[in-house]
């Protein structure tokens, strides 16, 4: 098992950046491929981006292809989600994910509480 802390969110303008953080714990973060997902006002909870075990493969939804930047640092058992030129359509609370397959990629195993992203027009 693995705990999972997300950070960074906060209040920005649109067309700003914010840099979301999310901590790990219990397990060896390197066996788990790390996610980001999203939920929306009056919206399902959406995949964001997805990155491997070791950073050599990252996905993206295409609503922020070109715009978020998904990476991890191994050694800080870190995962963290760039985000820029953030739209008021951004604005959700983004989740954090975690599983050892990367089959599941869309439907983790582990998530943390959330952090909130608002993106004011």
């Amino acid at each position: 098992q693995v705990q999972l802390v997300e950070s960074g969110g906060g209040l920005v303008q649109a067309g700003g950046s914010l840099r979301l953080s999310c901590a790990a714990s219990g397990r060896t973060f390197s066996n788990y491929v790390m996610t980001w997902f999203r939920q929306s006002p009056g919206k399902e909870r959406e995949f964001v981006a997805g990155v491997d075990w070791r950073g050599g493969s990252t996905y993206y939804a295409d609503r922020v292809k070109g715009r978020f930047t998904i990476s991890r640092d191994n050694a800080k058992n870190t995962v963290y989600l760039q985000m820029n030129s953030l739209k008021p359509e951004d604005t959700a609370v983004y989740y954090c994910g975690a599983d050892r397959s990367l089959e599941r990629i869309g439907a983790p195993t582990y998530w943390g509480q959330g952090t909130t992203v608002n993106v004011s027009s």
